[in-house]
């Protein structure tokens, strides 16, 4: 397979024309200028969407017991854009984790999804968000052992509050083990943050979202975050969870090379609106935006997203005023390079995942291993 465009994104971040040869599987060349008109194509040509934040879709999450039903919601988030992808757990019982990190991990081994992220239990209960209160835990020693030994190689990053009891401790026993150690869901200040990071933890889950705010005498944890290199910011751009113009705010103090977009999408993603389950909570969605649905019939927090990268790309280049590049970049070599995973460049010898695109960032077509996903 020849693809050949005037707008194609290089791993440096620059855009110029180029013609893409696929064998296979793998990129096998990218040379410099257009080829014929057979192979010529309109759209921009970007490595292929990488979700490293993500719980389901189709109406599916990716911890239930239907293995068909899971690779359907898998491949729903290929077909818009998400060719590499993270399954993430929400806060549950020890024993019910550790059977869904167990399903996962075969779906790992079968190159269906490139790792787990475990967003709880180690959660603080002020800043919950969608998450059982009931089901938070601190993460004592051996409950983070357990569930490092059951994630194995698959296990890609844990989210944790670090002001918890053993929080400290924790953040350096999962970094240690090779594992993510994320800041997330904590109402920990900026000292405490800045303590997290020396410890070991490398990235913010979903910044601003579930976390102390930013006040000019009491900062918080975000503005640390924003300016330590040592720490990438994910980050949920919908237009729901942060406003266009904090979006823009990060990505100017923060850089490219820093933010990762996530979707934080549950099982209604690419569904009616309506009534769904996230874990153990019933979430209702209305107009795209999935909410808690408390028992008295009103609205709670936030319940993660109904997005997908592909929408998210899009949003940031026609509401928010980011170049397609640099959105791009965020949405696929940022999170890859970070995870230190094979994806998210366009260069000989990567995987053939691609991403065609209007210059507004309006996804038209899908390539995972060199094969077109129907859309």
């Amino acid at each position: 397979m020849i693809i050949s465009s005037r707008h194609v994104l290089n791993p440096d971040g620059s855009v110029e024309p180029a013609t893409i040869t696929v064998d296979g599987e793998r990129i096998s060349e990218v040379a410099r200028g257009v080829a014929d008109p057979e192979h010529l194509v309109d759209e921009w040509v970007l490595p292929g969407y990488v979700d490293t934040h993500c719980h389901g879709a189709a109406g599916v999450s990716f911890v239930d017991t239907d293995h068909d039903a899971v690779v359907r919601a898998i491949e729903y988030h290929r077909s818009q854009g998400s060719t590499t992808l993270f399954a993430s757990t929400v806060a549950e019982e020890m024993d019910d984790l550790v059977d869904q990190i167990g399903r996962l991990r075969g779906l790992v081994d079968e190159g269906e999804l490139d790792g787990i992220h475990l967003e709880g239990p180690f959660l603080a209960a002020s800043r919950k968000g969608a998450h059982d209160l009931n089901l938070l835990r601190e993460p004592a020693p051996a409950r983070v052992s357990r569930l490092i030994d059951a994630g194995g190689p698959a296990l890609r990053m844990i989210t944790l509050a670090p002001e918890l009891r053993y929080g400290i401790e924790a953040t350096g026993t999962v970094a240690a083990a090779g594992v993510h150690a994320a800041f997330g869901h904590s109402d920990a200040d900026a000292a405490t943050a800045r303590d997290a990071v020396d410890a070991g933890v490398d990235i913010v889950t979903h910044l601003f979202n579930a976390m102390a705010p930013i006040h000019h005498r009491k900062p918080g944890p975000v503005p640390w975050m924003l300016t330590d290199p040592r720490v990438m910011c994910e980050l949920i751009c919908d237009g729901v969870h942060v406003a266009p113009d904090v979006i823009r705010m990060v990505v100017q103090a923060a850089g490219t090379d820093r933010v990762g977009l996530v979707t934080d999408a549950m099982s209604a993603t690419g569904q009616p609106d309506g009534d769904y389950m996230l874990g153990s909570l019933r979430v209702r969605v209305i107009n795209g935006g999935a909410r808690l649905l408390n028992d008295d019939g009103s609205l709670g927090a936030i319940a993660g997203s109904t997005l997908t990268l592909g929408r998210a790309v899009e949003f940031l280049v026609t509401r928010v005023g980011i170049p397609l590049a640099e959105a791009a970049t965020m949405a696929s070599a940022t999170p890859a390079s970070w995870h230190g995973l094979d994806a998210g460049r366009i260069e000989p010898g990567a995987r053939a995942d691609l991403c065609l695109t209007t210059g507004s960032g309006h996804l038209e077509r899908v390539l995972r291993a060199g094969r077109e996903v129907p859309r």
